[in-house]
């Protein structure tokens, strides 16, 4: 994936609003979930002190569990912070760039990537968060993808909250200390 790619993908990405519009019928189970969850105060001084640009492009399934149990905080995330530009693209749509994105040689959902102010590809992660994975593993082991719209328990959600904001913070820091980002601001 290079910049010149990932820039396309990003313009033909959706806002939060746009995404749900695509499927009124499920959007009301990631309003709820959305509904349910606000960054602390520490939290939004924390994304909302960004400096560096950040975009970033969730792969997703509007009819998928996790995406729902999960993409509604990266919203809330993206939302406290005026340095981060947030796009959604369904995975089915785009098969091209789900291919190159596979964990586990699987197409899995969501999965961000995360890129610099000029689209450099920095990072991707999902499918799920260590918090997720411990939840679903503590209620079964095997393959399972939540319901939409099934409840999520409130430390769940936000234990997951904070592995997403973890890794947001991550790759701000990576890109406030990159030696090209700093020497392109004069920082």
């Amino acid at each position: 994936m290079n910049a010149t790619y990932l820039r396309k993908k990003f313009d033909a990405g959706l806002t939060w609003d746009q995404y749900l519009a695509t499927d009124t019928e499920r959007a009301g189970n990631w309003l709820q979930i959305y509904e349910q969850v606000n960054l602390t105060p520490d939290q939004l001084s924390l994304v909302g002190g960004f400096s560096r640009d950040l975009k970033m492009l969730c792969v997703s399934g509007i009819w998928c569990g996790d995406c729902v149990q999960q993409g509604p905080l990266l919203q809330r995330i993206a939302e406290g912070s005026p340095t981060i530009d947030l796009r959604w693209l369904d995975r089915d749509e785009h098969a091209d760039l789900a291919e190159q994105i596979k964990i586990n040689d699987g197409l899995r959902v969501p999965v961000v990537i995360f890129m610099a102010e000029d689209f450099e590809p920095v990072s991707f992660y999902g499918d799920r968060t260590l918090t997720r994975y411990r939840a679903i593993a503590a209620r079964q082991f095997g393959a399972s993808c939540p319901l939409p719209g099934a409840p999520v328990p409130d430390d769940e959600l936000q234990g997951t909250l904070q592995d997403w904001l973890d890794e947001v913070e991550r790759v701000h820091l990576l890109l406030r200390t990159s030696g090209r980002l700093r020497k392109m601001h004069g920082d």
